[in-house]
């Protein structure tokens, strides 16, 4: 189902996830001919115990101020997961209004960069909240983008952006052995930042330039799909060190403002070996 103009972000999310619902596993039965794929709005309205033509408003965009009440009855009604229905509240708010204003020049957290320093050689890099990378130490820049000049980061012009680099970059999609699951998550975790109140106009920025210049970003982010990039474990393919295997670990500070310290560990014999030979790589 396509959306209508001036639907906004609340309505296509709802409209993408209501057309995913299966009737059986909601208790609707599939009687006559239906033109679109999961749950009509009525369908899903009686499902949540809300008024037909007041969904329908909420879809279009015609109604900007649905209770908690209301958000938590729809998601239980589309069986969203908890990423997911963390993210219509906060679709939710931005409707009403509630996004701020912020620079787009983001300032190094002092808390973060402390912690940068006291890891070491372990392998780390600092990204702000539209994923611009605005630290990293030398192993974190040899394990994430040898390529690049480390003294980039310094540059607010020349900084690499994460995202735009998995998409557009060949050289840092190669680095993934599973990039589909590596690209799913990141467009995941922009369409979440995205819909908080403190996202700042660098992120649309960033989502306005992949939706413009990847095919591949532009069909995951019309997917809806939400999720954090807190953790997990990926299969590098190094240029120089080789194949490895990492644990990567994303962790906030409290006034960070959206910022994170991502962090890389060995997860197999493979990475152990190679993870000493970085800052000589």
């Amino acid at each position: 189902m396509s959306a209508s103009v001036g639907v906004g972000p609340l309505g296509e999310f709802l409209a993408a996830r209501r057309s995913r619902v299966k009737l059986a596993q909601a208790g609707v039965a599939a009687a006559g001919r239906r033109r679109v794929p999961g749950l009509r709005r009525e369908e899903l309205a009686d499902l949540a115990g809300i008024s037909a033509v007041y969904y329908a408003r909420l879809e279009q965009g015609t109604s900007r101020n649905a209770s908690p009440e209301v958000l938590e009855s729809l998601s239980r009604a589309l069986g969203l997961a908890d990423d997911e229905r963390r993210h219509l509240l906060d679709l939710a708010a931005l409707s009403r209004g509630r996004r701020p204003v912020h620079a787009d020049d983001e300032r190094l957290a002092p808390a973060l960069a402390q912690v940068l320093t006291a890891l070491g050689d372990a392998p780390a890099v600092i990204l702000g909240q539209a994923m611009d990378v605005l630290a990293w130490n030398r192993a974190g820049h040899a394990l994430t983008a040898q390529h690049l000049e480390f003294e980039c980061v310094g540059d607010v012009g020349r900084r690499p952006n994460v995202a735009v680099n998995v998409f557009l970059d060949p050289r840092t999609a190669a680095l993934y052995a599973d990039w589909p699951r590596k690209s799913r998550a990141v467009v995941g975790h922009l369409r979440m930042v995205a819909a908080t109140s403190s996202a700042s106009p660098r992120v649309t920025a960033v989502i306005d330039e992949l939706r413009t210049c990847s095919a591949a970003f532009a069909a995951l982010w019309a997917d809806h799909a939400v999720g954090t990039c807190t953790g997990g474990s990926y299969v590098i393919d190094h240029p120089v060190v080789g194949r490895c295997a990492v644990h990567q670990q994303t962790l906030t500070a409290p006034g960070a403002d959206g910022q994170s310290l991502v962090t890389f560990t060995p997860a197999d014999a493979a990475a152990e070996r190679s993870f000493g030979c970085l800052t000589a790589a």
